[in-house]
């Protein structure tokens, strides 16, 4: 089959190419920006890209095209496709399909987390000898890879409560049919597709009604929109996580982030320790032995597996150090993932001046959905730096609470220049962005040499 991707240099559907791609279907694609590195993967792949949207893309005459959320109506190819009838599907669907179809499908699904903890599940799984297939939002450092079609009957994917397509407004997850679902957390996030946390809790029963009799959900006991959604109807085993005190059957974590037991009621089966910090990897991790447990790796060989786990790309990832400061990268956006990734840094470096830096640039950021929250989120660092864009609110007010520990920038230029201004020898700068920040991560290296 000759599939044409539109969209094809995003996360999901750079993977979904890749997967295509090994199951030996003829792979194009477009999009908008094409351009290193997915540009280069997928080049290395075989796979022809074609920079923008333009309609005369009909020559290619594919069996379908494969529809990406990122394109919209009003888009030169979209409408020449719906014009000439040809045939087109969203990425879920196709995956559906195409490769998930008779495989048991392991589903990770929250607000939070989710690329680490499908990652984490994915390596579980590949260590106990099971050669999963998977589909992560990010490139874990174990498989140096986003996605693979796998040799065995497991496939692990990320998913996602975004919606479909253009055509299709129901969220991504809904079309995997999960036999093991993972619900890690779920808050108010994607201001730009929800009115608010109900909406999404809706969208998160839409997907516990997919799992079978037979399924689990895997679900974190501390999150009472998680009970909510439980309580409008279950009909799985539910094996919850978390919970700060023994309840029978759960599992719950004992120690330090960083080297912990893994409880079942009051029994040991497991214990943790490995690199990784902060409660929420902790989280992380029960939510993957429970998963694989439903698969057959028994919680002691799941948990003895994590210690080679060596997380996410952009996952609190030290980029380089220049005149004694530390500069890292991160996924972060959301207010509580800034908050809880600040706090990992900040066990990990104690005393040592943490200075924050982020964007917001996610859809919910842009929108101010969240801007109140910000205080709270960056109240562990030393010092924050914000890049004001045109969001339509400002960086300035919604940070003034923090004071002078808090400092606005226009540009990139602007904002590196102020960090190069106060930053000295033992400094750690966390740079979160779900984007890639202007390469502000190189630059500001390259200033701090100079200084």
């Amino acid at each position: 089959m000759h599939i044409h991707i539109l969209g094809i240099c995003g996360t999901f559907m750079g993977g979904l190419a890749a997967i295509a791609r090994e199951a030996g279907h003829r792979v194009t694609g477009c999009d908008a920006n094409v351009y290193p590195p997915m540009s280069d993967q997928l080049r290395t792949l075989g796979i022809d890209l074609i920079e923008g949207f333009d309609a005369t893309q009909l020559q290619l005459q594919p069996d379908l095209y494969v529809v990406g959320n990122v394109v919209t109506r009003g888009n030169p190819l979209i409408e020449a496709i719906l014009d000439t009838g040809a045939p087109m599907t969203s990425g879920p669907q196709w995956l559906a399909e195409h490769v998930l179809q008779g495989r048991h499908v392991l589903a990770v699904a929250g607000t939070h987390g989710k690329t680490t903890t499908t990652s984490m599940l994915a390596w579980i799984l590949d260590n106990a000898g099971l050669e999963p297939g998977f589909l992560v939002g990010g490139v874990p450092c174990n498989f140096g890879v986003s996605a693979r079609l796998g040799h065995g009957h497991c496939f692990v994917i990320e998913a996602d409560e975004y919606d479909t397509a253009f055509f299709d407004k129901r969220s991504k997850f809904v079309h995997y049919r999960p036999r093991t679902a993972v619900l890690n957390n779920l808050e108010f996030d994607h201001a730009d597709i929800f009115a608010d946390l109900a909406a999404i809790e809706t969208q998160f029963h839409h997907l516990v009604r997919t799992v079978p009799a037979r399924g689990r959900l895997v679900v974190n006991a501390r999150e009472d929109s998680l009970a909510r959604v439980l309580g409008r109807g279950c009909w799985s085993d539910v094996l919850r996580f978390g919970s700060r005190k023994e309840e029978p059957g759960s599992l719950r974590a004992r120690g330090e982030p960083h080297a912990f037991d893994v409880l079942r009621g009051s029994l040991k089966v497991g214990r943790v320790e490995w690199s990784l910090l902060g409660e929420h990897n902790q989280l992380n991790a029960l939510a993957a032995i429970g998963a694989a447990e439903h698969v057959g790796v028994d919680p002691q060989a799941a948990a003895a597996a994590l210690a080679g786990f060596r997380n996410v790309r952009r996952r609190l990832e030290r980029v380089g150090e220049a005149a004694g400061v530390t500069v890292y990268d991160d996924f972060a956006h959301h207010p509580t993932a800034m908050r809880t990734t600040v706090d990992g840094l900040r066990r990990k470096v104690g005393l040592q001046r943490v200075l924050a830096v982020f964007e917001p640039r996610s859809n919910t950021m842009k929108l101010g959905s969240m801007k109140a929250q910000l205080p709270w989120a960056l109240e562990e660092a030393d010092l924050a730096f914000c890049l004001q864009g045109p969001y339509g609110w400002s960086a300035r007010e919604a940070l003034a609470p923090m004071g002078e520990r808090a400092v606005v920038a226009d540009d990139v230029d602007a904002l590196v220049a102020a960090i190069v201004k106060v930053a000295r020898a033992g400094d750690h700068v966390l740079a979160m962005s779900n984007g890639s920040f202007g390469g502000l991560h190189g630059r500001l290296l390259q200033e701090l040499a100079r200084t």
